[in-house]
């Protein structure tokens, strides 16, 4: 309810100077709000950059130290691990997944070896950067099997945790895997391996990029609409995240974030749970192509991320947490 009216109520003076507006700001933005992705490739030496990415690369195992450096010196708690695996690596089960020299693996014990517990380790769980037809899951009759994927998932999460893995994050959309998933941390005594669900992932048009850096793009065939969410639809989503927090979810995740902040706001009303957005390749792509092209100022990178405090995020994975001393500032 507003209380009070013009003349002799004027909003305009609480903005007159920038002290009273730094006062009465109701959101901020902390180094400590991010994860920073980082795409790995095999080789050696190398820093690869991603052309529908401007200003993201991938790296090989032995220059990771350059991005987890930079990371941990602006104060950022966790890195997102995302792999670019070979052609000749691909099959339709994924079995790249569950190998234990794969990049995500030697990633993780790189990381580990070098940096202990200074910095959070997140990982993808999830069949896509592995399968020869781009999907989430294995397929039959083209159709994406539910329960079968969940078993090859729950293999590749226990892999990840033995390697070090801190927050294991499953972006498959499989019914029921995080319970399974759960549970077979518990039995194996992971008993402290959090889990980051991607509960309200919607089947979006702005991965595209995303697609290309990890080398899974050309290789989708035909769309995940049978298993991602409908774009078109918010309640579907508390259910989703409702599902999850009872199979053991300790946080979940809304992606893509910008053209889903009424979904973030619903889930942190509606739980009180840990809300992570993430900033997708998409929304990062269009951005640094319009401040590229003048279009837009720098300054629309630091609104849209306060865009997902103000929704109720907590933390937000995006491309630009590498560059957070120069957005910050502003």
């Amino acid at each position: 309810m507003i209380t009070g009216k013009y003349p002799s109520l004027r909003l305009r003076r609480n903005r007159k100077h920038l002290w009273t507006r730094k006062l009465i700001q109701e959101n901020t933005l902390s180094s400590s709000d991010f994860i920073l992705p980082i795409f790995l490739i095999e080789g050696s030496n190398k820093k690869e950059s991603i052309i529908s990415m401007p200003g993201v690369y991938r790296y090989t195992i032995n220059k990771i130290s350059q991005i987890v450096d930079r990371a941990i010196k602006a104060g950022i708690p966790m890195v997102a691990l995302f792999p670019k695996t070979k052609k000749n690596l691909k099959n339709e089960i994924g079995s790249e997944s569950l190998n234990e020299n794969n990049l995500v693996c030697k990633a993780i014990i790189e990381i580990k070896k070098r940096y202990k517990n200074e910095i959070g380790i997140m990982c993808d769980v999830a069949l896509d950067p592995y399968t020869s037809h781009g999907h989430d899951g294995l397929i039959k009759s083209n159709q994406i099997l539910n329960d079968e994927t969940i078993d090859v998932l729950i293999n590749q999460s226990l892999l990840q945790a033995e390697m070090g893995c801190d927050v294991l994050a499953p972006s498959d959309m499989m019914d029921g895997r995080i319970g399974k998933i759960r549970k077979a941390l518990d039995k194996a005594n992971y008993q402290n391996t959090q889990i980051l669900s991607y509960a309200a992932k919607y089947a979006s048009s702005f991965y595209g990029p995303f697609r290309d850096a990890v080398g899974s793009k050309g290789f989708l065939k035909g769309n995940k609409k049978t298993y991602q969410m409908d774009f078109r639809n918010s309640d579907e989503a508390l259910r989703e995240v409702a599902l999850d927090i009872k199979e053991g979810a300790d946080m979940v995740m809304v992606k893509p974030g910008m053209p889903y902040l009424d979904i973030i706001r619903s889930i942190k009303e509606k739980f009180k749970i840990p809300v992570f957005a993430y900033q997708v390749s998409g929304e990062y792509s269009l951005i640094s192509n319009a401040i590229r092209k003048k279009l837009i100022s720098n300054e629309a990178i630091y609104e849209s991320l306060v865009a997902f405090k103000r929704a109720g995020a907590n933390a937000i994975v995006s491309y630009y947490a590498d560059r957070l001393d120069k957005i910050l500032n502003k």
